[in-house]
């Protein structure tokens, strides 16, 4: 059986946003999840080990993407996509839910049925 996919998803403070898509894809078989944020006040910060761990990163604005390109320069970093899903919800919130499922749901089944990511 392969490996299951890895993905990290990322948000401003790993509060709301990406604590919600870990949750929603937690029990999925065919995935690993895990989730944090990029300030430095976040309840999990995006470590080195985080962005070696995954195969894929979902980051919820293109701020994020740019500071996890700045801050881990020279590390060789997995695909990156952005979501544009903006802060303005609370967690498990049924609208981020739906928007996050209609975003993910064709990602992360286009990931499974392409070609392996490196490191698969």
């Amino acid at each position: 059986m392969p490996r299951r996919l890895r993905i990290l998803f990322v948000c401003a403070m790993n509060r709301q946003r990406s604590v919600t898509a870990e949750r929603l894809y937690r029990n999925d078989a065919r995935l690993e999840v895990r989730s944090a944020g990029v300030r430095a006040e976040a309840e999990r910060r995006v470590s080195e080990a985080d962005l070696v761990w995954a195969d894929v990163v979902f980051v919820m604005e293109r701020e994020h993407k740019r500071w996890i390109a700045t801050r881990f320069e020279g590390l060789e970093l997995p695909r990156i996509e952005v979501l544009d899903i903006p802060d303005d919800f609370e967690v498990m919130d049924p609208e981020l839910v739906e928007l996050l499922r209609a975003t993910l749901d064709p990602e992360i089944n286009h990931l499974l049925s392409g070609p392996p990511l490196p490191g698969q």
